[in-house]
């Protein structure tokens, strides 16, 4: 296929936090604001919700940034540092796009079309490969060489439907060979793992943990029941494989045992971890497990080599609904929160001495996150209000952000028209950059100083990613035959090219 010229776009991004099943203060008591009792959460404030900005962004190599277009059934690759913008048609409905470790090659998902493009980083030639309907995302293994493909039960479905539909299903490529292998899982699966060497895959569903080995001919899956409850049981929503590759632990909404598989065993054992486990994340070291129980206010910190030994119990505040958590880059400081609750507050956590320190914010919390160096801490906001706060609070029905400096603590929260659609990080993390739909801006956050500019755009952004090795970030923008803006927040200077298909140059 001869590469051509056109224009780019890319996936929409949803933040959508919830703060409970029905009522936005189901189990909070508005009058007392932090009252609440550890051990009496049964899961009236529903899972904790992980908003992922950069979930679904373009793609880069270390010459090569990857664009999907989804209206135009395109992918573009951008050169750098040349900024030149090279364009290939694909399958229909572009959603996804990422490449090999080895940046040889860049697989994306078709969810129109039912189909992945495996395309040649160098030469943007393409193949296309038929999957089975009904997906929504894809995962592709370290090693650059096996594409899943299946229908997430946290995200909405993209692909083709029909009249029959499957929500156990999974298309596993060969992104080498082209050789496709279709199989049924467990209902819904929520999550899927590979491990560090690309030698095993792990899906969790609602009951069942599916794992696959990679390195034999016959890809079967092996099917490990997490529940004993065959009526109702609790939902399986997070797993995690451990450096090693050897365990996986598996996190369910509402179980008081966490699910620990030995995957060169086969075998299942549970380990205690307290009352409505919410969020699971490895150390930065990959040493420990942890735990946050937000029913009993605790954090269990598991050793991943040895998972049914003793544990490090840390006691949360009494007073406060901590269902989230995140590690700094270092391993040295944790922030807890709830998404779950309208709490506007966060919680720091000393992992040296366990300190552990309640600190006030403007509003609750819709999703969080760290800047790549670990020195700044961003929550977002939605219109979501504190059940303390004065109406006339310059924040009072309005979404924002804030900066926090993860040293001193200063804040610096911002009021914004409306809630961002993507984000992105310099590489050197000293710069965010984020857009929202309908404003013609670029916002960029200076994380050294916790200040922000506004670069105005000449049409609505549709995406933002960075360029690899630069400070550059990239806006994709509405345009009838494509505009693509470059800022370097280091010259404070914005280039502009407009009309790929007319092949027009960079205008500054």
């Amino acid at each position: 296929m001869t590469p051509i010229l056109l224009t780019l776009a890319c996936a929409d991004f949803e933040l959508s936090p919830s703060y409970g099943p029905a009522d936005d203060n189901a189990g909070w008591d508005a009058d007392s604001g932090s009252e609440y009792e550890p051990g009496d959460d049964t899961g009236d404030f529903g899972s904790e919700t992980e908003s992922d900005f950069l979930k679904l962004s373009p793609t880069a190599t270390q010459a090569y940034v990857f664009v999907v277009n989804s209206s135009r059934n395109t992918v573009s690759r951008i050169s750098v540092p040349e900024l030149d913008v090279l364009t290939t048609e694909v399958g229909v409905n572009p959603k996804v796009a990422t490449t090999s470790s080895d940046y040889a090659k860049a697989v994306v998902f078709n969810a129109g079309s039912d189909s992945l493009s495996v395309i040649d980083a160098e030469t943007m030639e393409s193949v296309e490969v038929q999957i089975r309907s009904n997906f929504n995302n894809m995962l592709l293994s370290p090693d650059g060489v096996w594409a899943l493909v299946y229908n997430d039960a946290d995200l909405p479905t993209e692909g083709s439907t029909g009249y029959l539909q499957s929500f156990n299903e999974i298309s596993l490529v060969n992104t080498e060979t082209g050789e496709h292998s279709a199989m049924a899982v467990g209902f819904h699966p929520r999550q899927a793992r590979f491990t560090p060497d690309s030698g095993q895959l792990v899906l969790v569903a609602e009951q069942w943990m599916a794992v696959l080995d990679l390195r034999v001919t016959s890809l079967t899956p092996q099917l490990i029941e997490l529940s004993e409850d065959e009526l109702d049981p609790p939902a399986a929503e997070e797993v995690l494989i451990e450096p090693t590759g050897r365990f996986a632990f598996v996190r369910q909404y509402g179980e008081t045992r966490l699910a620990v598989v030995d995957l060169d065993e086969g075998t299942l054992e549970r380990v205690d971890i307290g009352l409505n486990p919410t969020d699971m994340d490895l150390s930065a070291d990959g040493s420990q497990a942890i735990v946050v129980s937000r029913g009993s206010g605790e954090l269990h910190l598991i050793d991943t080599q040895d998972p049914t030994g003793p544990q490090r119990i840390v006691a949360l505040p009494p007073s406060e609904i901590l269902g989230s958590l995140l590690l700094s880059p270092d391993g040295t400081q944790g922030v807890l929160y709830t998404t779950a609750a309208p709490v506007a507050r966060y919680t720091t956590w000393n992992l040296a001495d366990d300190t552990l320190t309640v600190r006030r914010l403007e509003k609750p919390v819709a999703s969080a996150s760290v800047s790549p160096t670990g020195g700044t801490l961003l929550f977002f906001h939605d219109e979501t209000n504190d059940p303390d706060a004065a109406t006339t609070s310059p924040f009072h029905d309005k979404p924002a952000i804030t900066m926090v400096d993860l040293d001193s603590h200063l804040q610096n929260a911002l009021v914004l028209p409306t809630m961002p659609s993507a984000a992105a990080n310099s590489h050197d993390g000293h710069f965010g950059f984020f857009i929202m739909d309908g404003v013609s801006s670029l916002a960029v956050l200076r994380y050294d100083h916790l200040l922000f500019d506004e670069i105005a755009l000449r049409s609505e952004p549709v995406h933002v990613g960075v360029l690899p090795e630069s400070t550059y970030a990239y806006v994709n923008q509405e345009h009838a035959l494509g505009r693509l803006s470059f800022y370097d927040p280091d010259t404070e200077s914005l280039q502009t090219i407009t009309g790929f298909e007319l092949n027009a140059g960079i205008e500054h």
